[in-house]
């Protein structure tokens, strides 16, 4: 008997198959097929049918998903997927898999993760972030996950930048109708589209952080102020949340050097005369997420 998690992602879709005792039997992914929804559902079902085959059926599936369910109508709201929203994904996945299922934020999902067994355990009050495609977090304190009246806790990405300046005021456009979310500084296309309006380059996130530690100098720029966006960002969560600890998922996690200047810098703006919680990479990598999946 296994237990599965699936990751439903912007741009991947990711299953693992644990044992009840948490050790990875399988891993796989595929493409997401974006823009689709019943295609999306489609491949759900195959890649869970596709391991059970093999390795027989599940105690309990989890699903991660790009938003949360609406308390109030039952359907998806807040993904960045935005082919996912306003539709009944859990009804629609439990029909197709013919059981009961567990769905979780996928920031929920990793901090979870981390939590439990990763880089993160031990720690009372947990902030997982997530910094991808998009940018979201779940909070864990005491190993409980919070998910709070309106299943939003922890929708960092979606309140604004803290301390604009003048240049930066009032920000971009964000998909979810307001301006200057954190997610339109810190996400992946994010850093790449202010490389771009300041180099006119079009260069991936990922290419910059590469090109930065080889000595391009507009690079280094470009990554020295998402660390400045990233460092007051986080120290907003630090004056209303204290966290013991911030744990960093997603692509953007893979840049270490984060994890020293991002602590450097956040202590100007936070309201303390130290600063003791601390930022880690998650244990599990890009994993992180579907194996809090299977966890729920």
């Amino acid at each position: 008997m296994i237990r599965i998690g699936v990751d439903l992602g912007g741009t991947k879709i990711e299953i693992i198959a644990l044992s009840l005792h948490g050790k990875v039997i399988l891993r796989n992914r595929i493409p997401t097929p974006i823009g689709d929804y019943q295609a999306t559902l489609n491949a759900i079902k195959g890649l869970v049918h596709g391991v059970e085959n093999v390795h027989g059926c599940a105690t309990t599936i989890g699903v991660g998903v790009p938003g949360a369910v609406s308390r109030v109508s039952g359907t998806l709201k807040n993904a960045n997927s935005t082919w996912l929203n306003g539709k009944p994904l859990v009804h629609d996945l439990e029909r197709l898999l013919k059981r009961p299922l567990k769905i979780a934020n996928d920031a929920d999902c990793f901090a979870i993760s981390e939590a439990v067994d990763g880089n993160a355990t031990g720690f009372k009050v947990v902030f997982g972030i997530i910094l991808g495609t998009g940018v979201g977090a779940g909070i864990v304190v005491d190993g409980n996950l919070m998910n709070g009246p309106n299943a939003i806790a922890g929708e960092w990405g979606h309140n604004p930048m803290p301390w604009l300046t003048t240049e930066e005021y009032p920000g971009v456009p964000c998909y979810c109708g307001q301006v200057g979310c954190i997610e339109t500084f810190l996400s992946g296309p994010a850093l790449a589209a202010m490389h771009r309006k300041r180099t006119g380059l079009e260069l991936s996130a990922e290419v910059i952080a590469a090109r930065s530690l080889h000595g391009d100098k507009e690079c280094e720029a470009s990554l020295k102020n998402y660390e400045l966006h990233l460092a007051r960002a986080l120290a907003h969560v630090i004056n209303i949340l204290d966290p013991d600890v911030i744990v960093v998922g997603g692509g953007l996690s893979n840049y270490q050097r984060l994890y020293q200047s991002v602590p450097d810098i956040w202590g100007q703006f936070v309201f303390s005369d130290y600063v003791s919680t601390v930022l880690v990479p998650p244990k599990h990598g890009d994993s992180s997420g579907v194996r809090g999946a299977a966890w729920l």
